[in-house]
């Protein structure tokens, strides 16, 4: 009898044994689905639009990341189920990396734009270098507060910077070659001048002081 109850005892154990590590195996089969999902949601996302929500998807990322961990952890064998992981984790990391890039690309865009909005002035609104909204009455205005600004940010400028500074100071002459064709006046044009021989050294100096600058902190 003893022999038969002790029996039954084992029985009874292995079969709780065996449904709480089922219950374990759905458990963690649950965490798993929901952690793929959850991937598949995000890569749906352009990738505009994550990088300016990148920190909310990484944040819940690394939660439902962890609750997976811990879900197939408690079972014993979870090797299926760690390849879906694997799996999904690949596709999440592939997709981090193309928002990663879109994020360098507009930060770059939203610094372009904030130096051409301090260089321009008031009245430059966007669009492209053709600047056919400098004309012969605003365009000493122009000059002047191009090289006002440059003068004033000289020392913070990263060699980035002075080269998309070229590139405004640049298309500024060439819309003047037009705005000289349509009734500039002298004295304007002669203050221009000036200005434009204050620049140049300004330019030279600055850039070359920024990039020595870069490659020493590059070397360190």
């Amino acid at each position: 009898m003893k022999a038969l109850k002790l029996t039954l005892g084992v029985i009874a154990a292995s079969i709780i044994f065996v449904a709480c590590n089922d219950g374990r195996k759905d458990m963690a089969k649950k965490e798993v689905d929901n952690y793929e999902f959850y991937i598949d949601s995000v890569s749906r996302k352009t990738t505009e639009e994550a990088a300016q929500n990148w920190e909310a998807i990484e944040r819940d990322y690394q939660e439902v990341k962890s609750q997976t961990n811990e879900a197939i952890a408690s079972i014993d064998d979870n090797s299926e189920l760690q390849k879906e992981i694997d799996e999904a984790t690949l596709k999440y990391e592939k997709f981090k990396a193309e928002v990663m890039a879109e994020h360098e690309r507009m930060e770059e865009e939203n610094s372009k734009m904030m130096i051409r909005e301090s260089l321009l002035g008031s009245q430059y609104t966007g669009g492209d270098l053709s600047f056919e909204w400098i004309n012969k009455d605003n365009i000493l205005s122009v000059y002047q507060n191009f090289v006002d600004t440059v003068e004033k940010n000289k020392d913070s400028y990263s060699r980035e910077d002075w080269d998309e500074i070229k590139l405004i100071y640049e298309a500024i002459d060439t819309r003047k070659n037009t705005v000289e064709k349509e009734g500039l006046s002298s004295e304007d044009n002669r203050k221009i001048a000036a200005l434009k021989l204050k620049f140049a050294p300004m330019y030279t100096v600055n850039r070359m002081g920024a990039k020595s600058e870069e490659n020493s902190d590059a070397k360190k």
